[in-house]
């Protein structure tokens, strides 16, 4: 059963999507590098390489909304990166009394918090656009060919194809539920225990998900090894790249190269 809204990649026929595999892991890795080099307060290199993945979506068909919700996966990221607006020393910007507690925000933690929160939001909106618009076969022989280590590689592999094994026992559970509670016509009447008894149910479920993924992942991977599975991925040989991935990967390269560049410069 293959669960389709897991799989990022969306078919297109937009430059990018026609851009090889490896200059788009070269150059979204190159991407994410830089954005993480920016100093802090560096406010136009960010901007720019906000105006940069934003261009890139919109070049890519895929639709900016589209990137832009799912990019909400930097939310973590940030709300981790909170505490920093109290904790590190500056001028202060305002404070408040918590009990005993005298709580001061500086204007330096301020600056921070906003530069940790721009960068893993313009990072993660390159990483999803580099998903949506490669396939992630395409991504892992990308990886090997740029020399990523091959238990790397078979560890992003196997984590990939396991999440659909998840999900399929997952479906299958909650079809299983389905299939075997009762629903009662009087409207506004709930079947079922308590809270408890709820809560008891959904811990037996997530337990039994549990060991039937596991179980069956090992079934897989056995049923692997039989078939000569050593950790490698092997395909068809890799075609030249074209002149065109040659000048979209100098080009890519040269503009991370310069936006790096003023960074360091900025905060020198």
């Amino acid at each position: 059963m293959h669960i389709h809204f897991l799989d990022p990649y969306q078919v297109g026929i937009s430059p990018i999507h026609r851009t090889d595999a490896r200059v788009k892991l070269v150059l979204a890795l190159a991407f994410i590098f830089t954005t993480a080099l920016v100093p802090v307060g560096a406010w136009p290199i960010l901007i720019l390489l906000l105006v940069i993945v934003v261009s890139m979506e919109v070049l890519s068909g895929v639709g900016v909304g589209y990137i832009l919700k799912r990019a909400l996966l930097a939310l973590p990221i940030i709300l981790a990166a909170f505490p920093l607006i109290f904790t590190i020393p500056g001028m202060s910007l305002f404070s408040f009394s918590l009990g005993a507690w005298e709580i001061s925000a500086s204007i330096a933690g301020v600056e921070r918090f906003i530069s940790i929160a721009m960068k893993s939001w313009i990072s993660i909106q390159m990483a999803i656009l580099l998903t949506t618009t490669t396939p992630f076969p395409d991504i892992l022989v990308a990886m090997r060919a740029v020399r990523v280590p091959r238990l790397l590689v078979a560890i992003f592999g196997l984590m990939w194809r396991y999440l659909f094994v998840f999900a399929d026992e997952a479906v299958r559970l909650l079809r299983a539920r389905a299939a075997r509670s009762g629903v009662s016509d009087i409207a506004g009447l709930r079947t079922g225990g308590r809270l408890v008894w709820r809560a008891q149910t959904a811990g037996g479920l997530a337990g039994n998900l549990f060991m039937r993924s596991l179980e069956r992942s090992e079934r897989i991977y056995v049923a692997m090894l039989a078939r000569g599975y050593d950790g490698e991925i092997r395909t068809l040989p890799q075609a030249e790249m074209e002149t065109y991935n040659w000048i979209v990967l100098g080009f890519g390269g040269g503009i991370m190269g310069l936006v790096l560049i003023l960074s360091l410069l900025m905060g020198a």
